[in-house]
């Protein structure tokens, strides 16, 4: 009984990693454009910040996925408000019409902003459970409202959303530069062009384990018991509450990784995935580690339970 039982979850988990539950990509990214008074300057290399922002986006979501779901969330509502291009499958030809009409005018509201995409993601990654889940801000200036920003970011990051920061010709790094997945500079049309092609359009990486000849299952065969059910629990209860709503209380020190010592939370930063490591055509490699703890959480309760 055991042993078919056994073979049973073998079976299962590899048909788990096998079949691609959805084909090509598992992308679901909110672009965070920042259409504020000051994106009418000029960049270096010619043309202003809002027209290379408008002329790399147009550029690099044409050549996203087409199951890839994308959003286009303005700082300061357009024609038709705040959403560019609603969240979901993009329509490429309405998306041209939508971006080339953008103006640059107003404020930067980046904290509520900010709050808006995580909703919409989460909202998102309610309905369907698998999947990456971005928010890439494009922004060439400081929030206006700095405290909004700092009341949402930990919320957002504990909810297991990745940032990533594009800093347009600004004279320094963005106050978010050291707490987010990702930022990088964009100084010219072509650099920006670039950094939310890397974003948008990053390929996956091989491991070192895979490198090595090593399994995913032998990597994560020590995870204690204790560890292999915390996973199963999160992954059976994904934390899909509205950002603001709830109890949320958040941490006043976490260990720093280099020292062990501990360290204050703004000070933290989210570690940098390496471009997701997704695989084409099939699941997250995320979602396949999580499956083979939670194949090991159960052999080991079978295991348990025959030995007795």
């Amino acid at each position: 009984m055991l042993r078919s039982l056994m073979i049973l979850c073998v079976m299962v988990a590899a048909i788990l990693i096998a079949t691609p539950v959805r084909a090509a990509s598992d992308l679901n990214l909110v672009v965070i454009l920042d259409n504020s008074g000051s994106m009418d300057q000029r960049m270096p290399g010619g043309g202003t910040r809002i027209a290379a922002a408008k002329q790399a986006l147009l550029k690099v979501l044409d050549q996203t996925p087409p199951d890839a779901e994308v959003g286009v969330l303005l700082l300061n509502a357009g024609r038709n408000g705040r959403w560019l291009i609603p969240l979901g499958p993009l329509d490429k030809k309405a998306m041209a019409q939508s971006v080339r009409g953008l103006s640059a005018e107003g404020g930067t509201p980046l904290g509520e902003t900010m709050k808006m995409a995580a909703d919409a993601l989460l909202e998102l990654r309610e309905k369907q459970c698998y999947g990456t889940y971005k928010m890439l801000i494009v922004s060439d200036g400081e929030a206006t409202y700095p405290r909004v920003v700092e009341k949402y970011l930990p919320e957002i990051q504990a909810r297991g959303i990745l940032i990533d920061v594009i800093g347009v010709s600004m004279a320094q790094q963005h106050s978010l530069a050291t707490r987010v997945a990702t930022y990088r500079r964009a100084d010219d049309p072509a650099s920006l062009e670039q950094a939310i092609s890397e974003v948008v359009l990053g390929e996956s990486t091989s491991d070192a384990a895979g490198d090595a000849g090593e399994s995913d299952f032998e990597v994560i065969a020590p995870i204690p018991n204790e560890m292999a059910a915390a996973s199963l629990a999160a992954l059976t209860r994904p934390q899909n509450v509205a950002v603001g709503e709830g109890d949320f209380t958040p941490p006043s020190a976490v260990a720093s990784p280099a020292t062990g010592q501990a360290m204050p939370a703004q000070q933290v930063q989210q570690p940098q995935p390496p471009n997701d490591r997704r695989g084409r055509g099939g699941l997250s490699f995320t979602t396949i580690i999580i499956a083979g703890i939670v194949l090991i959480f159960f052999l080991r309760i079978f295991a348990s339970i025959g030995n007795r």
